[in-house]
């Protein structure tokens, strides 16, 4: 696989190159974001990657999703998302876990085991447990905010969530982090305001919550950014 780092290898050193080898990143949520940083991740030389979802692919992920293809739809996430990495770099370890991370799988996890945690998850009380479970571990964790509802993926910023605006999720996610006592989280978030979807009175529901709507460049933006943060985190004691 001499061949296949070389470049990488060009840009970065073999410092760099022997740290990531040795290192062990969970991507939690393999929707249009987690698919393509868990891939990125992959294909810069991340040495094992725990892949955690507990959906199907689904037909409705064919505009947005990595591993959204007509012949992979039913199939596991982490099984789709494991064959493509397995196929793009052998020598990577990986691990799946088809389920939900809340209090009941959280058990599942030892958040000692990771380098690195990338929070890829759609639902709030999950992203809050996994970033107070990882705070708790010291762990590091970036986490991405909202990337329904934007057609802009220049307006992608990184910064801490208390400096974070406009975006609907981060202000959620700011308040709920403020009373759990948590001071700090990486972020990646949108300065674009979310735009109103043209069929606001018809928007897709599921369940008393409206579907966001989506596009193809969007959410993969996000997802490289997260990955590009995970290895400047880990690499970052070579430079």
């Amino acid at each position: 696989m001499e061949d296949f780092f070389s470049r990488t290898e060009n840009l970065l050193g073999k410092q760099a190159m022997l740290i990531l080898k040795n290192s062990s990143v969970a991507v939690f949520g393999l929707g249009g974001v987690g698919s393509y940083a868990a891939e990125a991740l992959a294909r810069v030389g991340i040495g094992e990657i725990t892949l955690i979802d507990s959906d199907v692919v689904d037909r409705t992920n064919l505009n947005r999703q990595l591993i959204a293809l007509t012949d992979t739809i039913g199939e596991k996430k982490v099984d789709v998302m494991s064959e493509r990495i397995k196929k793009i770099n052998p020598t990577v370890k990986v691990n799946t876990l088809f389920c939900f991370y809340d209090k009941s799988t959280q058990a599942l996890f030892d958040f000692s085991s990771y380098h690195y945690i990338v929070d890829a998850i759609d639902t709030v009380t999950s992203k809050l447990l996994l970033i107070k479970n990882a705070k708790a571990a010291n762990v590091p964790i970036i986490s991405c905010m909202g990337t329904g509802n934007k057609i802009d993926p220049t307006k992608f910023e990184v910064d801490d969530i208390y400096s974070t605006s406009m975006c609907p999720l981060a202000k959620v996610m700011r308040k709920e982090l403020k009373q759990m006592g948590i001071p700090s989280l990486l972020v990646v978030y949108s300065k674009e305001p979310p735009i109103m979807p043209q069929n606001s009175q018809n928007a897709l529901c599921e369940g008393k919550r409206h579907i966001p709507g989506s596009v193809s460049f969007v959410p993969p933006v996000a997802g490289f950014i997260l990955a590009s943060e995970v290895v400047e985190g880990l690499i970052k004691v070579t430079y």
